[in-house]
């Protein structure tokens, strides 16, 4: 039995509701009891004579820890931490008698990593209140009943513009004509979607220089560096930007401003605070709060000496600080940069347990389980509106073998480990995020994701929604080490400000991926090094309008994908092995076969398909290792579909014909009985258990946008159609012996370019020819000729007819990197 069953069945055994999601105390029980009314010098054995502090009841508890079941109960209210909360392993329980931190009323007792301020507000201008702030404040965030308010920014915050960058953005951001009507922007914030969309950079602005142009540091959040986007950019923290409702600026620095701009004009004092509230707020009753705190709640052990049995329950948890600027960390190989921490963090940890809390609007990441972590459970928790991911699972590279981290760093064969798995045992295991509700991910950040698993084994995510994700609902950096299980989820409305990517997304670039030495026939086993254990994806349903349903990206190896509803975009596979899909639901949508190895091993079969497979850089050799055979096609072009499947020797034994769904307009696309999809091996799997089931959660989470069948004809059919005779094939050009193809569709995935960039891909290079002679070689992307953009065959052929015997400078894309070669005689 694979670790995943394993687990997967210990786990619903005991994980059905709050109550049996961790064993209840037994022994000889002790009660606490903690009020924001109570006292630390009280006992705080009875209701009636409280703690002020969980921290004062952690250490009572810590006497009774591993022989006593201890409850510690907290009363409604509200709890401001003026530092963090520590466990350490002497604070552990045991199995027999854990310790157990529950609200009174779940959702009652608000842990702060913030304080309250009181303010004497006054009126400043066009709509601008002002406030003396106490000496030495400072402020990142601020929150006004409640809600978090937004730092003075351009372009302004419009929130009908749900999928444009950082909903308002600008190529003048931070212009020298911009920046000529800011004064002193030291201090403010640069926030820039990636150059191809890939995530987003952060940088802190430090001035201007003589020339008035604005400096700046950081942009290390992305380990992909190819720069910021020229468009998808914005500016917050400026004062001469504070312009709109709910907007703030805050500096506990003097500086002067005379710009003449409007409020810009006139001095900012010191410890001073500038808001200008929404309409109908009334600023002498309000509520303003700050954060402080960047981790709320930290558990400190190890796997010699872990953090054992304590579980918290029925929190809500606010006011924890942005952590943009030290997202630094690069992930193996990945696009991600991590920053280590959250609202709560876990390190060191055995069977601590996260049930029913809420996360609300935390600056970072919510929870964080870093390095080794065993049986962590995250279950019926609320998380929104995070500036981060919603739940990380993140273990040591010191654990990898062989680790890499930059993008085109490559392995030897000659030189690798091929010991299989972990070198130790530092990373997240066997752990589960369950019937919670996550959404509104990357309020700050856009590398985030719902559910973020890297170097970890035996992660499941069972019956979660997830959506309103600025990047995906649920991301695994790695093959390191599998046995993961993605079911009965719900993720939709994903990849929102980005692009490239999927409600699901993994990469794989592991010991294999790009091996130096390694030959094709070798690359089969080698990807089991790390993808050690098969990685399971069912039961789930998925809807990505901005990349698709699922995404196994480079490298992606070992899954098992079967019984998904696939609303919208399809399944991608890009170069990997040993990917078995079967048993799915594609809606208006199908395969998406992207750069596959020869003897990949993938088996694609007994799928409902409504759309013709979108194959990218791919050759016949390619396919011919896979096994794609024996599904449905429901489309309305059969010789489309027939004529991309004859090319890649693909769907000898399927059949176009309706599956007869039962009820698709109310989502439910099981098949009615005598549909020809069952005589492919077909199976109906449960239509309405996706996402969180908990109750109260499943009252308020939203749904995906169910989608309108795109099919000509939706009456069944007697019999299967035949094919009718295949469309020739688009027409390619010749250049320098070279055969040309300009980039469209799925192509400029495949080629790792972005779409605004356009360019021609030279798709065969015979070795004799005057384009090899030159450098050039199979796959390279032509974007310029000697300056000129280069976006179609025939403006590549134009531009090099223009230079007629002069010397030419192609800037190419080969591998992702972009490079200058210079021909000479080209005509």
């Amino acid at each position: 039995m694979n670790r995943w069953m394993i687990t997967g069945v210990m786990m619903a055994m005991s994980i059905v509701n709050a109550s049996a999601r961790a064993p209840e105390p037994h022994g000889k029980p002790v009660a606490l009891y903690v009020s924001p009314d109570g006292s630390d010098a009280s006992s705080g054995t009875t209701k009636e004579k409280p703690l002020a502090s969980l921290a004062k009841a952690r250490d009572l508890a810590r006497s009774h820890a591993g022989k006593d079941a201890v409850t510690v109960h907290v009363a409604d209210g509200m709890y401001y931490l003026p530092e963090t909360l520590v466990f350490s392993p002497e604070d552990s329980g045991s199995a027999e008698h854990p310790i157990v931190y529950r609200a009174e009323h779940e959702g009652g007792a608000v842990l702060s990593g913030g304080s309250r301020l009181s303010l004497d507000w006054k009126p400043y201008r066009g709509g601008i209140f002002q406030a003396k702030t106490p000496e030495g404040l400072q402020i990142d965030q601020l929150f006004v009943n409640g809600a978090a308010q937004r730092m003075a920014r351009y372009p302004n915050y419009d929130p009908n513009k749900k999928t444009a960058a950082y909903q308002g953005c600008a190529a003048d951001a931070f212009s020298k004509e911009r920046a000529a009507n800011w004064a002193d922007p030291a201090g403010g914030y640069i926030h820039a979607v990636h150059a191809h969309r890939w995530g987003g950079y952060h940088y802190r602005i430090t001035g201007k220089d003589a020339e008035g142009n604005v400096t700046y540091e950081g942009g290390w959040q992305n380990n992909r560096q190819m720069g910021m986007h020229k468009n998808y950019r914005m500016v917050e923290n400026i004062f001469e930007e504070l312009d709109a409702p709910g907007e703030w600026f805050h500096r506990s620095t003097a500086s002067t401003a005379s710009t003449g701009s409007g409020i810009a004009s006139g001095s900012r004092q010191a410890g001073t605070l500038y808001y200008m509230p929404e309409a109908g707020t009334d600023l002498d009753k309000a509520s303003v709060e700050v954060v402080r705190l960047r981790h709320l709640v930290e558990f400190k052990g190890s796997a010699k000496a872990p953090v054992k049995h304590i579980r918290l329950q029925g929190f809500t948890v606010r006011h924890a600080a942005r952590t943009f600027m030290d997202c630094r960390e690069p992930l193996l190989r990945s696009d991600w940069a991590i920053y280590r921490g959250g609202a709560f963090l876990l390190t060191g940890t055995e069977d601590v347990s996260i049930l029913d809390c809420e996360f609300d609007q935390v600056g970072g990441n919510a929870v964080f389980v870093n390095n080794y972590n065993r049986r962590v459970q995250v279950a019926g928790c609320h998380i929104h509106d995070a500036g981060a991911s919603g739940v990380c699972f993140v273990g040591d590279p010191k654990a990898v073998r062989d680790p890499l981290f930059e993008y085109n760093e490559n392995n030897d064969l000659s030189k690798i480990d091929q010991t299989p798995g972990p070198k130790t045992d530092n990373y997240p295991a066997d752990s589960i995020v369950e019937d919670c509700l996550i959404h509104g991910i990357g309020r700050v950040e856009r590398q985030p994701a719902g559910v973020q698993i890297s170097m970890a084994q035996g992660i499941t995510v069972r019956d979660v929604s997830i959506y309103d994700c600025a990047r995906s609902g649920i991301n695994i950096s790695e093959g390191t080490w599998g046995g993961h299980l993605i079911e009965g989820c719900d993720v939709f409305d994903t990849v929102l400000e980005t692009s490239d990517h999927g409600s699901f997304n993994s990469w794989g670039r592991d010991r294999f991926w790009h091996l130096r030495g390694a030959k094709s026939a070798q690359l089969p086993e080698l990807s089991k090094l790390d993808a050690v254990e098969t990685t399971v994806i069912r039961n789930s349903r998925w809807r990505c309008d901005h990349g698709w349903d699922i995404d196994l990206d480079d490298g992606s190896s070992n899954y098992d994908i079967y019984n998904n509803l696939l609303l919208a975009s399809g399944l991608k596979l890009r170069e990997g092995f040993r990917r078995h899909a079967w048993n799915n639901v594609m809606v208006n949508n199908g395969l998406h076969p992207h750069v596959w190895y020869e003897g990949n091993k993938d088996q694609v079969y007994a799928n409902i398909m409504m759309g013709a497979h979108r194959p990218a850089r791919i050759k016949r050799s390619n396919a011919d290792g896979a096994r794609v055979d024996e599904n449905l096609f429901f489309v309305a072009d059969e010789p489309k579909v027939k004529a991309t499947s004859e090319k890649l020797g693909w769907d000898k034994h399927s059949i176009f014909d309706n599956p007869q769904f039962i009820d698709p307009a109310s989502g439910d696309f099981r098949v009615k009985d005598g549909s020809p999809a069952l005589a492919l091996g077909f199976k109906n799997f449960p239509m309405d258990q996706f996402g969180v089931k908990k109750p109260a959660l499943k009252k308020i989470a939203r749904t995906p946008q169910l989608p309108t069948l795109r099919v000509a004809n939706a009456e069944p059919r007697r019999r299967p159609r035949k094919a009718r005779p295949a469309r020739a094939s688009a027409v390619q050009s010749v250049w320098l012996g070279a055969t040309l193809q300009t980039l469209s569709g799925e192509e400029f995935s495949a080629y790792g370019v972005a779409k605004e960039d356009g360019g021609v891909v030279l798709t065969e290079v015979p070795k004799d020819s005057e384009a090899a002679r030159g450098g050039l070689e199979e796959g390279d992307v032509v974007q310029q000729v000697n300056g000129t953009a280069v976006r179609t065959s025939d403006a590549l052929l134009k531009a090099c007819a223009h230079a007629e015997s002069k010397p030419v400078t192609l800037k190419i894309v080969r591998e992702q990197q972009a490079k200058e070669i210079a021909l000479s005689g080209v005509k």
